[in-house]
């Protein structure tokens, strides 16, 4: 048979378990993730032309190019930051 547990122990969770494994310093730097994100897709934007037989060559700026894409993989890089993130205690 197997052994009975006592379900006053299992309903309780422990202060341990009550705590949150976010803290707001996470969330903070999620957030600030998130901006570098999205302020590197927003920098990928445009560079297009209105008309199919004009080339523009702002498409391939360093905006677009370089500095959009290093913005996007340093939000990704701060957003593991955060995932990591221990707090002091």
């Amino acid at each position: 048979m197997a052994k009975e547990t006592n379900k006053k122990e299992m309903a309780q969770p422990t202060d341990e378990q009550k705590a949150l494994p976010f803290g707001k310093q996470n969330f903070i730097i999620v957030l600030i993730g998130l901006a570098l994100i999205a302020l590197g897709f927003i920098l990928m934007i445009g560079g297009g032309s209105t008309d199919p037989d004009v080339f523009n060559e702002k498409m391939f700026d360093f905006q677009r190019i370089t500095l959009a894409p290093i913005l996007v993989l340093a939000g990704f890089v701060v957003e593991i930051v955060a995932i990591f993130w221990r707090g002091k205690k």
